[in-house]
This record gives C-alpha cells, structure tokens and sequence, in this order.
C-alpha cells in the first residue's frame, strides 16, 4: 500500500531508476516529502553506498537528507528491475546521457538499456517518466518500446517531465522548483504526474503542460540560451582585449537593462560540466539530423568561444610569466567546474592546469571537494591540501573555479608564501583593486 497525504490522499508509490546525481537526488528528495521510493540501479558498489547513508558524489544538504529518509523507511535501493516494477506506479527514468564517444550526438543507450530492463516487468498500468536529457523526439520512440515490450502493453503509458537541476543547489531546485514542465499524452498522466508532485504544486509552483517534444526541448532550450549569455559576454571579453575596454564594467552596464538581466554575464574562463557542453552539441547534431541545422548554427560558435577562453587563460598567464610557462611554478586554485560542485567533467579549471603542465610547467592544483576525483581523472598532476599549501614559491596563482574560500584569501596572507606576487584572475572573483593595492600583478580576461 502507498502511503497517504494529509488530507488522507493515497500518494503513487514511486521507483526512480538511475541513481547517479539526478535519480539519487529526485529520490532522496521524493521520500523527504512523504512518498515511498524505491532507487534502482545496475551498478551495485552505487546502491551499497547509498543503501548505507553514503552519497557518492558531493551535493551540499543531500547527505543528511539521505540518512533522514533512510531512517523513516520511506526510501530503500535495489538492483532489481522486477523489485522496482511491483514497487512503484510511477517510474521516473533519470539515466545519464552522454556525449557519445567521436561524436557530438547523444548516446541513448543507458536511456534505452533503462526502458528495456523495466518494460518487461511492468504487468499493471504505469505511468514511466523520462527526466533523462534527450534528443527530441526520442519519446515518442521509447513510448512505442514501452507498449511493444510490456506486459500490460497500452497500460503502460510515457510521459516527459525534464530536470532543471544546479549543481550545489540541487536539493532546493528539487523541492521548491522554478517551473515544472509536464510533457503528457492523456489526462490520465497528467493526473498521475500532478499526485508525483503534489506538495510542490501545493507551494504554488507554475506548471506547464504540454505535449512530449516540447518537454523534451526545454531543459536543451533552457541550456543553450544559458551558453549563449555566457559565450556572449566572453565574446565581448575578446573585443575588450583587442581595445583596450575592460569588460566588468560593460557587464555591469548591461546588467542594468532589464531585458537583458546580470545573470549569466559573468565574464571568465566559460561553462563546463556535464551539461551545457554537451548539451548545445547534441542538439546542434540533432538539429542536423532532423533538418534545421541552420537554426541553431550559432550554438557551434557558441562553443567554440566557450573553448577559446581555456586558451586565452593560458595566454594571460604566459603573459604574466614574460613569455614562458616551461619550469615555472603555478599555483591553480580549483578543479571542479564550479564551486559547491566535485564534478570535473569538462571542467575549464583542469583543461587549463592540464594543458600548462603539457607545456613543462610545475602544477600544482587544490580544490576543496574536487580533489579525490581529479586524482583519478589526472594522475599525473601534482595536488596540495589548502590553497596556501599549493602557492609555495609560485611564480604565478591562477584562480580557476570561484570557491567562496578563495574570494576570501587575504591577499597579505597569499603574498607570505608565494615566489612572485602575481595572479590571474580566471573567474572575475577577486576585487582588483584591492589586490593591486597590496602590491599584486593582477591579470582577468577581458580586462586592461
């Protein structure tokens, strides 16, 4: 039996399949508000580690909320697709989708793998629910899977309902969202998608229900104008470069035009991650594929400026350095992608400090949630444990992922332990005066 709401509602028992950091999260986050979950995943270390109060990935707030749904029995993990499919009435899929190997298309086949193993175990009407990032169209496809694969066959229905997820922000983007977005085919599962989220609509969030492509489209749409504001601002950055302007105070002005907004106009070395990169690519491909690729062209410059920050980074601190980088010693402050985060995929900060150890400089790199991680991805740089201890007799620092920890070093502190006071600013973090003031060479791009 489901448990009920306070006003004595029957809740749908719900599965969530994929406990990566999208499914560990939603599920976590579902069982806090009342309702009985069941995680699945085939990767068993992954379901040991959270079956016993462990999150493996980092995301402020979620551990304690883990041990707390843990304990009210309202949560539990499995390995077992037919565990999960007597368990729950609706089933929300939140497998990754990476970039496929060589290509800038999507591979669908953990998505796939997903539906497959969880079709055939489903003999009563379901509702799965798809918060995978996909390209569009490919709903429609795995609707079809669902009814061809299934026992109680058109039971069975799919729905879409995308993930808006910040990383660092993750649990409060699950429980008081900006929007929901209900991509449905029936009333039957919009009703079923409304009782998934009852205690989030009952705060009033806004929901918009629509068919199963435009579902599919928001969470790329949403990620491509993003991308787009920041390559926008760093393109801008290159213009200030080649005349002398200096780029925070363009921000600035524009930020106070109300139809263009501060947020995402932050200058610096540009987005990376596990989703604004590979998320504009894909849907460049499929825009290709599908025939509008002329649409959405610009989305690929919008890349390319995106990456052209990595290099004009190392420019500035060869620059610094007075023209070479080989057998200079450089501090590089941060690894993840962005701070309150331990995800390095595609992340700015190690492609730069990788590159200028490539280049015969001596790396040294600290990061305060990402080290264990980088590690493993880049044995072969150097780490230290504090920002102080990587900073040694560096020639140069450079900030690369704007953790509150380094925005608040005192630059009279930094100077004690350094070679040379000089730093590159690679994420607009650091007052410049200030620095200035207290005799450093400070360097950010995009400005004099």
């Amino acid at each position: 039996m489901g448990t009920t709401d306070m006003g004595g509602a029957e809740l749908p028992r719900l599965t969530v399949i994929g406990t990566g950091y999208l499914g560990a999260t939603h599920a976590v986050c579902m069982a806090s508000l009342g309702y009985d979950v069941v995680g699945l995943d085939v990767d068993s270390k992954k379901i040991e580690k959270l079956q016993s109060g462990e999150v493996p990935f980092f995301e402020p707030g979620l551990p304690e909320l883990l041990a707390k749904t843990l304990a009210s029995g309202r949560l539990r993990f499995t390995t077992s697709y037919a565990e999960a499919a007597e368990h729950g009435d609706i089933h929300f899929v939140c497998v990754g989708t990476p970039q496929q190997p060589g290509s800038d298309a999507c591979d669908l086949s953990y998505v796939d793998a997903a539906i497959r193993g969880l079709a055939v175990h489903l003999t009563r009407r379901s509702l799965v629910v798809g918060k995978s990032t996909v390209p569009v169209n490919t709903a429609a496809r795995l609707a079809g899977l669902l009814r061809e694969l299934a026992p109680a066959g058109e039971e069975v229905e799919l729905a879409w309902n995308p993930e808006f997820l910040r990383e660092g922000f993750a649990v409060d983007d699950t429980l008081r969202p900006d929007r929901l977005v209900f991509g449905v085919t029936s009333e039957w599962a919009r009703e079923r998608l409304a009782a998934a989220f009852r205690p989030i609509l009952d705060l009033g969030t806004p929901v918009v229900v629509t068919d199963l492509a435009t579902a599919e489209l928001v969470k790329v749409a949403a990620n491509s104008f993003l991308a787009t504001k920041i390559s926008y601002i760093n393109a801008m950055a290159e213009v200030c470069e080649a005349t002398g302007a200096d780029v925070r105070d363009l921000a600035k002005a524009l930020a106070y035009d109300d139809r263009i907004g501060g947020r995402f106009l932050q200058p610096g070395l540009g987005f990376g991650g596990g989703c604004l990169p590979k998320d504009i690519r894909a849907f460049a491909h499929r825009a290709e594929e599908i025939g509008v690729g002329q649409a959405v062209s610009f989305l690929r410059e919008v890349d390319a400026i995106n990456r052209r920050r990595r290099s004009r980074t190392i420019d500035l601190v060869r620059e610094l350095l007075g023209g070479r980088l080989d057998g200079k010693k450089i501090a590089c402050l941060g690894a993840a992608f962005k701070p309150n985060s331990d995800d390095i995929r595609d992340a700015p900060a190690l492609d730069v400090a990788r590159t200028m150890h490539g280049l015969g400089a001596n790396v040294r790199v600290y990061d305060p949630a990402a080290l264990d991680n980088a590690r493993r991805a880049y044995p072969e740089l150097r780490y230290g444990t504090s920002a102080l201890d990587v900073a040694r007799d560096a020639d140069v620092v450079v900030l690369l992922t704007e953790w509150a920890e380094f925005r608040e070093i005192q630059p009279s502190a930094l100077a004690q332990v350094v070679k040379h006071t000089r730093i590159m600013d690679g994420r607009h973090a650091l007052d410049a005066a200030v620095w200035r003031s207290a005799g450093w060479e400070y360097r950010a791009l995009g400005c004099p």
